[in-house]
């Protein structure tokens, strides 16, 4: 007669720790999914409407996108100005995706990094001549965290005590802040017949070009590295720290983290506090590493753009650094395609990511859950 082998038994414990660690992994596997797909869907639906533009105005569009690429990564001064372009918007950008994270939409970007460079020059000019670089450079960091800090502390006290709504206080204090930074230049601290302020007495920053000399004549500077750091500290911050799980907790459900006691009205202050200083922090791009003092208009719409960044990055600082470097790129190649077709066609192709990624994310997101729960 066979021997008959009982099955070994299996501990319920076993069974649940094995059908925790499967959903866990399915759970992180949709989680990139979710993340990577929709900007990858955005490119290819930009490059087709490319196409579509380019043959328009009687072009190749393969010769279009090689002009694109050597202008920005395929020389020394394009891709040097591809990373000064970038360093602003990962500041920018990180500081929409901050607010997006505790569900209150920034939209006063520009001005809070105009007022952290106005706040860097300022420090700048009251520091003893010739004060080294790195000691300017830690000025200039508090400064500009408490200049953009301040704009955007605004919208954050007023949402947290009266509810007022985020979106139209940081839109008026666009114009608000702009405008009386503006007037103290040109009656207070104009360089005559010019629209802005004296030289800092500081040292400016080490460019690229000071270590790498192909890169000369390209603005990109020390303040690349700072940014770099600064989205790993955000990510430290959002997925690492109590606050930054209070933060995104609020984001996701109000009235389940005030149950859980979590209040709703500190992280929006918070959150919107963060948020304008992480803008500030781009004003040292301009202040420290390029022009050497505050001039009207310097933001040139970064502020705005890093709205953009920080949706196609997904609201992660290591999506919103590889978003940052594409619109870089895009604005960079512009100018070498001027030739061919209007640079106006990169903007149209800026948009198409913008709505694509909009159109992408519940698409893709629809897609993996109904496919979970078809294996399911």
């Amino acid at each position: 007669m066979s021997k008959v082998i009982a099955p070994t038994p299996v501990e319920p414990q076993d069974g649940l720790d094995k059908a925790v660690t499967i959903a866990s992994t399915s759970s992180l596997h949709r989680g990139w999914l979710e993340a990577v797909l929709p900007p990858v869907f955005a490119l290819l639906v930009a490059m087709v409407i490319g196409d579509l533009l380019i043959l328009a105005f009687g072009q190749n569009p393969g010769e279009v996108y090689r002009l694109m690429i050597q202008g920005s990564w395929a020389n020394a001064w394009g891709f040097g100005q591809v990373m000064f372009k970038a360093t602003t918007l990962i500041f920018t950008g990180l500081a929409v995706a901050i607010g997006l994270r505790a569900g209150v939409f920034n939209i006063g970007a520009e001005s809070q990094l105009a007022a952290g460079a106005f706040a860097a020059a300022a420090a700048g000019l009251i520091v003893p001549q010739g004060t080294p670089w790195p000691v300017m450079l830690l000025i200039g960091l508090v400064a500009a965290f408490m200049g953009g800090g301040l704009v955007g502390s605004v919208p954050g006290a007023l949402k947290a005590r009266f509810g007022a709504h985020e979106v139209i206080v940081t839109i008026m204090l666009n114009f608000v802040v702009l405008a009386a930074l503006n007037w103290i230049v040109a009656s207070k601290l104009r360089v005559p017949e010019t629209l802005h302020t004296p030289s800092i007495k500081g040292e400016t920053l080490p460019r690229v070009a000071d270590v790498i000399p192909a890169f000369h004549g390209s603005a990109a500077n020390l303040t690349l590295l700072v940014a770099l750091l600064t989205a790993a500290a955000c990510w430290f911050f959002l997925f690492r720290t109590r606050s930054g799980y209070e933060l995104r907790a609020v984001g996701l459900q109000p009235a389940a983290a005030e149950a859980g006691g979590i209040s709703a009205g500190r992280t929006w202050f918070t959150a919107l506090l963060l948020s304008g200083a992480l803008a500030g922090l781009g004003g040292l791009n301009f202040v420290l590493g390029y022009k050497g003092y505050y001039e009207e208009g310097l933001a040139g719409g970064a502020g705005f753009l890093g709205i953009a960044v920080a949706l196609v990055g997904r609201n992660h600082p290591l999506g919103v650094v590889a978003a940052a470097f594409l619109f870089a790129t895009l604005s960079q190649g512009g100018l070498a395609i001027h030739a061919l077709v209007p640079k106006d066609v990169v903007e149209v192709l800026q948009g198409v990511v913008i709505i694509a990624v909009a159109v992408a994310v519940p698409l893709v997101s629809g897609l993996l859950r109904g496919g979970s729960k078809v294996r399911a």
